[in-house]
This record gives structure tokens, sequence and C-alpha cells, in this order.
């Protein structure tokens, strides 16, 4: 009877070792399985972000290659001003100054047969790269005259430009056509016919930093 509840006693520590090593294997091979699963989730993660940054390195390099042709094309226009259309480019803090050779008859507000090939180039030029900024259009007198008549002639030829660019396709900027009056001669003192007065008859853009907030490249050509 003894012998028998000893083996009893055995088999019941038998067992009883069996199913603590079966549930060790258990939860070992569960921890295992969750490692794994965890790793694999992980270098999931990790290779979609690699993915994306080098989507991302892809899409940078695109918007760079974009921006250099932009500026070679812009370099090309600003030459062509120059040198076509005897364009003086400066390069400001907040934008560029183009002085071009558009000038005005004594006491007239009217454009110019021969200014029109220019200020069509212009237009085409800033809607093209400038698209978005505002533009003024500074109109300037020579000092003939009283000075109130000045400031009003000055702005009557900033008007007229302006209104010229616009019936010459520059609507996606915004215009300012601002008369300067005599305060700013070429030729101090030169009015009517006098060397130099024609230069004092004339109009300066001013591109400017945009309404949006856009940076305009101050390039030199």
């Amino acid at each position: 009877m003894m012998r028998n509840v000893a083996l009893l006693a055995l088999a019941s520590v038998a067992l009883s070792a069996c199913a603590t090593k079966g549930y060790v294997r258990t939860q070992v091979e569960t921890g295992i399985a969750a490692e794994r699963s965890a790793r694999e989730a992980g270098d999931a993660e990790l290779n979609g972000k690699v993915t994306t940054l080098g989507t991302e390195v892809s899409g940078v390099k695109s918007e760079v290659a974009a921006l250099k042709t932009d500026i070679e094309a812009l370099r090309r226009d600003l030459v062509m001003l120059r040198d076509e259309f005897g364009a003086r480019i400066t390069a400001m803090e907040n934008g560029m100054k183009f002085a071009f050779p558009v000038t005005f008859a004594f006491n007239e507000a009217t454009v110019r047969d021969e200014d029109r090939a220019l200020l069509d180039r212009f237009a085409q030029v800033v809607g093209k790269h400038y698209s978005g900024t505002v533009v003024t259009v500074e109109g300037h007198a020579d000092p003939a005259g009283s000075r109130a008549y000045n400031k009003a002639l000055s702005q009557k030829r900033a008007d007229a430009v302006a209104a010229y660019l616009t019936t010459a396709g520059l609507t996606t900027v915004e215009l300012r056509p601002v008369g300067m009056g005599e305060d700013r001669q070429v030729v101090k003192g030169a009015e009517r016919d006098a060397p130099g007065a024609q230069t004092n008859r004339r109009v300066v853009f001013i591109v400017e930093s945009a309404a949006n907030g856009r940076v305009i490249s101050s390039i030199q050509p």
C-alpha cells in the first residue's frame, strides 16, 4: 500500500514537472514570437521611413533642379533687357530696380511708339519671373513749371505706363503708379529742350517684395 502511494506521489511530481516545463516552453515560445513580431514591425516602420526620406530627397533634388533652371532663364532675360533695351538693373534690399530709357516729350504723358517694344518685353519678363509681386511704376518730371504741376504730370506718366503694361498682358502683379514729381532729376536743372532734360521725364520700375510674402531674387545679369 505504501509503495503504491509512493509511486503515485512520484508520478504526480513527474507530471507536475512536465506541466511546468511545458508552461515555460510555451511562455518562451510566446515571448520569442512577440519579439519577432515587434522586430518585424520595427523593420517595416524603418523601411517605410527610409522610403519616405528617399522620396523627400528626390523631391528636393527636383525642386533644386527646377530652381536652377528658373534662375538661368531669369539671368538670360535680364541680360537681354540690359543688352537689347539698355536697362540698368540694380538689386535693392527688398527687390529689383529697373531703369529704362522710357521717356516723355515735354509736357506730355503719352507712351511713345518707340518705347512700346521695350515695355512689351518688360511685361513678359516680369509676368514670367515675378508673378505675384508688387511693381511700383515711378513717374518723373523735369523742373519746368511748378512743383505741384510736375507732381501731377509725373503721376499721369506713371498711370499711362501702368495702363500700357496691363494692356500688354501684365496682370499677374500689383502695379502701383506713383508720381515722384521733379525730386529725382538725372540731370540737375535740365528742362524743356536742354541737354539731359528728357532723361528727367522718365519712368522707373521697382519690383518689390510680394504682397503674399514671396522673396524675389536679387540675381544680376
